[in-house]
């Protein structure tokens, strides 16, 4: 089945190659520009003589992030679309316009992100619709100006697009034509690159208003400017000020009036010229006129000024009109039907304006003849031509008809003005020039409109600074800089040389006097972005915050009584100043009640802060609670506090609490050299429970009372566990005092099937010991050095091949440690006649928690280890371990013979250093069910440190091994 993705880039793939229609020869024909005739099309396919397809539409932008024939390459798309993923919809649509130009109709929520990146990929045609929209939107505008070079020319201005037109909303009353058509040889009119800026939905194009305008208040800062906060020494607000740093004004700059000719879709073009005209409108050759008599008939006749000049009237014949106003024509052909018909009148009206050919040529986006209305002006001819380039000049537009200079057009006028000049009307076959750009200047920090600027009259830094809108209220005019090239070729920065304190006024002398030169860039600097004149209050006041400071300030002029202080503040405050020149911090204290009264003054300087502190914040008195009782901690002490109202403050006795008797642990400080401890007993439960003042105690600063837990209370709800075979296994509860041999027979006794030699008690504690002497054994192996592991009596050329060996083990040991969790296994002795071993040692307390496992007879006894054979070999009465070894093989090479253990049944471990002089050594050893015989493994070359530290995890390991096996 053939999905939607698929088809679509299918269809995308056999657009791959199908770009732009060929440009004509640059020049300037009469009636063609050098300026493609055909827009781009995914339907027009275009070859140079290699074979290979590109592009031929001539470029007049000079974009350093765009390839030769002005299509982005697809790392480039991809790369802005990265930064700015909300394009991701609009692209969308850009692609299935393209698509549905070549026949295929897709719904844009279709197209899924892949689908979007792999046809930016693979299709030119696409990259190129692509292109064009987003130049056409100021999405390749945000050049930085640091990233240009300032050349002779002065300051280089961002690129701009080749398809560049008139902003939505332009073709109003009084503006008629401005987007006009080129003029072709065929003699139609043609709209540039109609087709590649087409949307289907107009809501992205009033959305690319937004984002215009979006983007130019966003360089606009405002009054406001960035400042990087750097970490204080101390957490102080007016150092948390004072460490407060203004990063340099390296905004990204934009020509001014550079966004003015941008396309914003094709509803500028589909605009209605229908607009009415005025009287003195001079009529020509190709004017529709509409003309209404009446008197003795009334009749209503079309007709249209031939290249005669003249109109055909009914009686009266041809009458010339071209050349004149709407209101002399009227009444001339008032006056020649008159002739005709007894008492007419005659009303004339415009009813299609005539086309007029005129020449925009020099620096611009798109230089050609143009077919624009009669009533259009040089700016209306410059919108249709996309404005100047880069490097054309937005100062000065010459019109001349013929060879005579007819005016010269200043864009500054409508661009800072809005001024536009009704009269200067062209004619058929006038021609606009656009000389190359005259002295460029930037401007740059807090201004209100940062741009590039291009200088005509103006010569003093007043004038830029009028062009850019003038100075923002946050502006520091002596922190004005100025970098210039100079005559020798070098950059160099100026000031205006202001001392600090000069006022705007008294500064503006010096801006009227500064002359700017090509290329200059103005940096504005912000002020400080801190009051120079302020105090800070913080801590336990009703007001905190920053304060304006006056001269001859005192403390009193902010705490001016106790309603200025929150409830109980310390009897000490202070005063924390910043001492000139570097501003250390230095701390003043002063007492809060002698201030109040008026007994203590001090003054305030720029930068103070006063820190006032609760009383139970500074040293605050405190009585601790500890024990039995429901929230235990630190409390504040309050005068006459007790020890019941600390108890209750606590949230009173937990059920476990002892009542007879609370500790309570007191001291004195004597003569301020030496600390006296004190305690007493304090019969809490009457004093709470009764309040009985006598037996309360009344507290002191740092008291701790502590109340007891009732004896035996953790024992309550204690319980151990019974598994295997006893008759009655499960949980039972447990008697403090109470042993095993009371518990077994509460559980019916042993099965036949019991094993009690085998019998497996695990306790808490002991698993918790377990678990700390593992852990420890691990970290003694882990860290015992390379030469402590080697023998003192190996050869040097042995000692790396040993110590490689070494290592090995040592990962193998920890690996099988760390990997083998702990039983917490009791040992225990125990047999099936309880009344035997009934009261003797063996007969242990037990204790909350323990689990006693009775396993049945095993029947064999395991053989493990360095073994030939390591198996479980079937239990033979009365043999030894040395039987049962041969019978698993014997001990390998790498086995320690004079090492090898027994794992009893029951836990003991039986090895070499454990028998006496007259008991038998461990292979002699008769087994019986359940045990373990373990061969550990030889350790070559290693020190007789690393060799306990080896048997002993050895150990370990065997006899967590052999707990495991009985509990399963």
């Amino acid at each position: 089945m053939i999905t939607l993705g698929c088809l679509i880039l299918s269809t995308v793939a056999v657009h791959s190659q199908q770009l732009q229609a060929p440009s004509l020869p640059t020049g300037l024909p009469s009636a063609s520009p050098s300026v493609p005739t055909t827009p781009v099309s995914p339907n027009t396919n275009t070859s140079d003589d290699d074979g290979s397809d590109r592009t031929k539409e001539e470029t007049t932008g000079n974009s350093a992030s765009q390839s030769p024939n002005g299509v982005l390459t697809a790392n480039q798309i991809l790369m802005i679309v990265q930064s700015r993923p909300e394009l991701v919809v609009d692209l969308k649509q850009v692609m299935a316009d393209y698509l549905q130009q070549g026949g295929t109709t897709v719904q844009v929520d279709s197209i899924t992100d892949d689908m979007l990146y792999q046809g930016i990929s693979s299709n030119a045609g696409l990259r190129g619709a692509i292109s064009v929209w987003l130049r056409a939107r100021g999405y390749l505008d945000d050049l930085d100006l640091e990233g240009q070079s300032i050349g002779a020319q002065g300051v280089d201005d961002i690129t701009r697009s080749p398809t560049l037109s008139s902003p939505v909303g332009i073709d109003s009353p009084g503006g008629l034509g401005l987007t006009g058509t080129i003029a072709t040889d065929s003699g139609r009119s043609e709209t540039p690159n109609s087709d590649v800026t087409t949307r289907k939905n107009s809501t992205s194009s009033r959305d690319d208003l937004g984002r215009s305008s979006q983007s130019r208040s966003d360089r606009n800062s405002g009054n406001t400017t960035e400042i990087i906060h750097q970490a204080t020494p101390y957490n102080l607000q007016s150092l948390r000020d004072l460490y407060s740093q203004v990063p340099e004004q390296t905004s990204k700059l934009r020509r001014f009036g550079s966004d003015v000719f941008l396309e914003r879709g094709l509803a500028t073009k589909q605009m209605s010229i229908d607009v009415p005209v005025g009287p003195d409108y001079i009529l020509g050759s190709g004017d529709g006129l509409i003309i209404n008599f009446w008197g003795g008939i009334s009749q209503s006749l079309p007709r249209t000024i031939d290249r005669e000049g003249k109109i055909v009237l009914p009686e009266a014949g041809a009458v010339s009109v071209a050349g004149l106003s709407i209101q002399r024509a009227q009444e001339v052909v008032q006056q020649e039907l008159s002739r005709q018909f007894r008492d007419a009148k005659v009303a004339i009206t415009i009813s299609r304006l005539r086309t007029i050919r005129v020449y925009v040529v020099g620096d611009v986006q798109r230089p050609g003849a143009y077919d624009i209305s009669s009533l259009s002006t040089p700016l209306n001819a410059l919108y249709a031509a996309g404005g100047p380039t880069r490097s054309g000049s937005l100062r000065i537009a010459r019109q001349y008809r013929g060879q005579k200079l007819v005016r010269e057009v200043d864009l500054y006028d409508f661009l800072l003005h809005g001024i536009r000049s009704e009269e200067d009307r062209l004619e058929a076959g006038d021609t606009i020039l656009i000389p190359p750009v005259g002295r460029q200047v930037a401007i740059t920090g807090m201004v209100k409109r940062p741009a590039i600027y291009e200088l005509k009259a103006e010569k003093k830094l007043s004038e830029l600074l009028d062009d850019a809108g003038g100075l923002l209220v946050a502006a520091a005019v002596t922190r004005t800089k100025i970098e210039r090239i100079d005559p020798q070729g070098h950059r160099v920065t100026l000031s205006l040389n202001l001392p600090e304190g000069t006022t705007r006024e008294a500064s503006q002398v010096t801006i009227d006097e500064f002359e700017v030169q090509d290329g200059d860039r103005v940096t504005v600097e912000p002020i400080l972005p801190y009051s120079e004149k302020a105090i800070y209050v913080e801590g336990h006041v009703v007001r905190p915050g920053r304060f304006s400071y006056h001269d001859g300030m005192k403390l009193t002029d902010i705490l001016r009584s106790y309603q200025d202080l929150l409830p109980e503040p310390a009897d000490r405050g202070e005063v924390i100043r910043l001492l000139p020149p570097d501003l250390r911090a230095e701390a003043i204290s002063f007492n809060i009640p002698d201030v109040l009264a008026g007994n203590e003054e001090m003054s305030l300087q720029p930068f103070d802060t006063i820190r006032i502190v609760g009383r139970y914040e500074a040293d605050a008195p405190k009585v601790q609670i500890h024990g039995e009782v429901i929230h235990p901690g630190e409390y504040a002490l309050s005068q006459g506090m007790t020890a019941a109202q600390l108890v209750r403050m606590a949230g009173g006795f937990k059920r476990s609490a002892l009542l007879d008797n609370a500790d309570l642990a007191s001291y004195d400080v004597k003569d301020g050299r030496e600390v006296i401890s004190r305690r007493q007993a304090v019969r809490i439960g009457a004093a709470v429970n009764t309040y009985d003042s006598s037996s309360d105690a009344t507290l002191k600063v740092g008291d701790v009372l502590t109340v007891h837990q009732i004896s035996g209370w953790n024992d309550i709800g204690a319980s151990v566990n019974l598994t295997g075979e006893v008759t009655y296994p499960g949980s039972y509860g447990l008697q403090e005092g109470e042993r095993l041999s009371s518990v077994l027979r509460r559980a019916g006794g042993f099965r036949s099937t019991a094993y009690p030699s085998g019998a497996v008690l695990i306790r808490l504690q002991v698993k918790e010991l377990e678990d700390k002497s593992r852990n420890e054994l691990i970290r003694q192996i882990e860290t015992t050095s390379a030469g402590a592991k080697l023998a003192p009596s190996l050869s040097a050329q042995d000692d790396a091949a040993t110590l490689q060996l070494l290592v090995q083990q040592q990962k193998e040991v920890v690996s099988r440690l760390r990997g083998q969790s702990a039983i917490g296994r009791l040992v225990i002795k125990i047999s099936t006649d309880i009344a035997s071993w009934e009261g003797t040692p063996a007969d242990i307390e037990m204790r909350n928690g323990d689990v006693l496992t009775i396993p049945k007879r095993p029947g064999f006894v395991l053989v493990t280890g360095q073994v030939y054979n390591a198996s479980a070999i079937t239990f033979v009465p009365g043999k030894t371990a040395g039987w049962y070894l041969q019978r698993a093989g014997g001990s390998t090479e790498g086995g320690n013979r004079k090492e090898i253990l027994v794992i009893r049944a029951n836990g003991l471990v039986v090895g070499r250093g454990s028998n006496n002089w007259h008991e038998p050594g461990v292979l002699d050893s008769k087994l019986g069910p359940g045990d373990v015989v373990v061969v550990p493994q030889k350790v070559f070359g290693g020190s007789a440190l690393w060799r306990n530290l080896f048997a002993s995890a050895q150990v370990f390991s065997s006899i967590g091994f052999a707990a495991a096996l009985a509990l399963h």
